[in-house]
């Protein structure tokens, strides 16, 4: 098992809590009434003991009951998940949203504070996130409610541009790890870097409450968020993909 890879996986599910979490021989089962996959699937992580058949059976009963679609999760760095991968296939399972989990050590990253930076309260963040995002609008009040579940310390983080904000993102440290989410800009303010200075004003603060080192979850097919990470420094360090039925 890669250490390092399974640190940032356990930093990532603490950071985007579900609902409901299970611990199941080895499998994370974790449920949010269908917000986000990530919220709503089964990621192997840990050595088992049961059978795979006993266990897909059983998790897709959980999901039966709960009205969803039955989802698996499968970090490349996983023993488990190359042989999880076929035997979904064979059970009917399709294979979608490759997602690379990037990493960057903070070492080189500079603290200096950015004016147009701001750290906000929940309340004033969240309609600006609403505002700027088309992803779930349906299950808005369950994303606030997921929202306010993750531990502290956090920063909900937004750049504003003649008094007005243009892009916003969340981060959340814990120990050693600072992870981003929820990063998006103003479909009006598009290339133009605001999401750049977003994100490099959020490794500053995150670099001086601690952190060693930042992730974050990107589709592989999302080019222009590549382009703009790979520019400050991150880099792969795994990729996960989803089985769903």
């Amino acid at each position: 098992m890669h250490m390092f890879e399974r640190r940032i996986e356990e930093a990532g599910l603490n950071s985007w809590p579900a609902l409901q979490q299970l611990l199941f021989d080895g499998w994370v089962i974790r449920f949010a009434r269908g917000y986000t996959k990530r919220a709503n699937s089964v990621t192997p992580l840990y050595p088992s003991l049961l059978s795979a058949e006993e266990k897909m059976s059983h998790c897709e009963h959980f999901y039966e009951e709960k009205h969803l679609p039955v989802t698996f999760r499968l970090p490349s760095f996983s023993a488990e998940s190359q042989e999880l991968d076929q035997l979904l296939a064979q059970r009917g399972y399709r294979s979608l949203d490759r997602t690379l989990v990037l990493y960057n050590k903070l070492d080189s990253v500079t603290t200096a504070n950015n004016p147009a930076l701001r750290a906000l309260p929940l309340a004033i963040w969240f309609p600006i996130y609403c505002q700027f995002s088309t992803r779930y609008v349906e299950l808005q009040d369950l994303h606030r409610d997921l929202l306010e579940r993750i531990p502290p310390p956090l920063m909900y983080a937004a750049i504003y541009q003649q008094g007005v904000p243009v892009a916003c993102g969340l981060g959340v440290l814990e120990h050693e790890a600072f992870g981003i989410f929820d990063i998006v800009t103003d479909p009006e303010q598009r290339r133009k870097g605001y999401g750049n200075q977003l994100v490099a004003g959020m490794l500053a603060w995150g670099k001086q409450h601690g952190a060693q080192y930042a992730y974050l979850q990107v589709m592989d097919n999302n080019e222009p968020a590549l382009r703009m990470y790979a520019k400050l420094g991150f880099q792969e360090c795994y990729h996960y993909w989803y089985r769903q039925r």
